[in-house]
């Protein structure tokens, strides 16, 4: 039976996962990972351990299964988007890679503005200038760092990194290219006129792949270190959520995925390039070769609720902290919860947004709050839809829900009601690395395409229906909702000066 394996490259973590030609898990392993912050708002990781931390996955993934790796077909590659790999013309490190989470470029955001022009970086990349993102990481290091920059001869993600030292090739996927924002989203590949634009030299780039399409072999060096076989294909793979997309078969236009995690992601696949104009929405290129998607980011989703429950119900199970909550009529009788607990991404790209509970009476309980918070993240993640309605998007007839929140059913069909849409559970859970290991067997001719590897392996096991009274009772809410960050903006600006002036 022939055997596909996925590897993901996380911020915490090496993955190695086999599954069967059935799509059928055989067994993963994980390796942790070290993360340094080195300053306030960096955030850096070391490439050798991504290097050997799924060596050693893929190492004990063998030895468990007890499967030849000459039965594995093909390795598919998924991971963090938008890290800076630096390299020289040798492929050696040159210093630390900067991750998607550091904070440090907001001068460069600012530079590549004036540079290029806001309204035409968006429409070229389909992405605003924004700290996480690989481009301003660049042009940081290009002014504070200019000897690394002039030895670089070569610019990696992380799982390209990985990809590298496996293959010996320098090469990438297209979704995770796009994530750099260094790509000209409509031709799906790296724009002249923005790297020229930026000054960064054409020939740093890897060339970039569909996400099935065949990257390289593994090497016989690579082969003696993990225990693979040389001459193993590793297809082009996809960045973190484009794969989880695939893993969750929300690879056609009117599925979507929501990724109910410490952040939240809404992941809409699109036929095309679809742009919103103000760049509050992510456009990347899919993993699924020449299709698109839109992406929205909260990054204190479930994040949120885990918050409140360490801070106030440490001693409660999470289904003891809901419970009471599902027997509180919809809007928690006027109390509000904002969940920018760690500022914000989509709709508003403010790092100054807090969080708050707006409208608290003597009326209002722990079974209030708890059902506010609740509410305040469907909320939260409902702005993501409605920007995606806006740009375009006419149609979203299903939402396939994964990650720790989606556990609640509770929450569940809080969040069918809010969005007005059936939302489904499916029988996949390995997220990325699932959807590598269809990808790389797409590329091998496993299934002819993505769609018939999702509909083959991926089946949904739950469905939650809206109810058409308690969509009607949330509009109001929602609009409340809706108006208070930007009641709130200014004070929480004033807020920060005020605590900058006192640090």
């Amino acid at each position: 039976m022939p055997y596909l394996m996925g590897i993901d490259i996380s911020t915490t973590g090496a993955k190695a996962l086999l599954i069967d030609s059935s799509g059928t898990v055989v067994a993963s392993q994980t390796t942790e990972l070290p993360l340094s912050t080195p300053k306030p708002l960096w955030s850096e990781q070391d490439p050798a351990d991504w290097w050997n931390g799924i060596v050693n996955s893929i190492r004990k993934l063998l030895a468990q299964t007890g499967i030849s790796s000459n039965e594995i077909k093909a390795i598919g590659l998924t991971g963090q988007m938008h890290g800076l790999t630096m390299l020289d013309a040798q492929g050696e490190v040159l210093r630390p890679a900067i991750l998607w989470n550091d904070q440090r470029t907001a001068k460069q955001c600012d530079d590549i503005r004036a540079v290029v022009g806001r309204e035409k970086f968006i429409q070229i990349t389909g992405n605003d200038a924004l700290t996480g993102f690989t481009a301003p990481k660049i042009l940081w290091v290009k002014q504070n760092e200019p000897d690394i920059f002039k030895k670089t001869a070569h610019i990696l993600l992380p799982k390209d990194y990985v990809r590298f030292r496996l293959t010996g090739e320098y090469a990438s996927d297209r979704a995770g290219g796009s994530g750099t924002v260094l790509f000209d989203l409509k031709n799906r590949d790296w724009s002249a006129e923005i790297v020229d634009a930026l000054e960064i030299p054409q020939d740093w780039l890897p060339t970039t792949y569909e996400g099935t399409a065949i990257t390289g072999v593994i090497s016989q060096q690579a082969a003696e270190i993990t225990g693979l076989t040389a001459g193993t294909p590793v297809v082009g793979g996809g960045g973190d959520q484009a794969a989880g997309a695939v893993g969750m078969g929300a690879v056609s236009p009117g599925i979507v995925s929501l990724t109910l995690g410490t952040s939240g992601v809404i992941f809409a696949t699109t036929d095309g390039p679809f742009i919103e104009s103000e760049g509050r929405l992510h456009a990347f290129c899919h993993a699924v070769p020449d299709r698109w998607h839109l992406m929205g980011v909260m990054l204190s989703a479930a994040g949120s609720l885990k918050w409140y429950h360490d801070t106030f119900f440490s001693d409660t199970s999470y289904d003891e902290l809901i419970a009471p909550a599902a027997d509180i009529a919809p809007g928690s009788e006027g109390l509000y919860f904002l969940p920018y607990l760690t500022g914000e991404r989509t709709p508003y790209p403010d790092p100054l947004a807090r969080g708050g509970f707006i409208g608290l009476t003597l009326r209002h309980g722990q079974a209030h709050m708890t059902r506010a918070v609740l509410e305040g993240i469907s909320f939260g993640l409902r702005d993501s839809f409605e920007l995606m309605k806006q740009a375009g998007l006419s149609q979203i007839t299903q939402v396939r829900i994964s990650g720790g929140g989606s556990q609640s059913a509770t929450w569940r069909q809080m969040l069918a009601n809010i969005f007005n849409v059936e939302l489904v559970t499916v029988n996949t859970t390995e997220g990325g690395a699932f959807g590598a290991a269809l990808l790389a067997g797409v590329g091998v001719s496993v299934w002819n395409s993505i769609d018939e590897a999702c509909q083959a392996t991926i089946r949904v096991t739950g469905s939650t229906l809206p109810q058409s009274h308690m969509v009607a009772a949330y509009e109001p809410h929602y609009e409340v909702y809706s108006g208070l960050y930007h009641t709130l903006k200014n004070t929480n600006e004033t807020i920060q000066e005020v605590v900058a002036s006192q640090q």
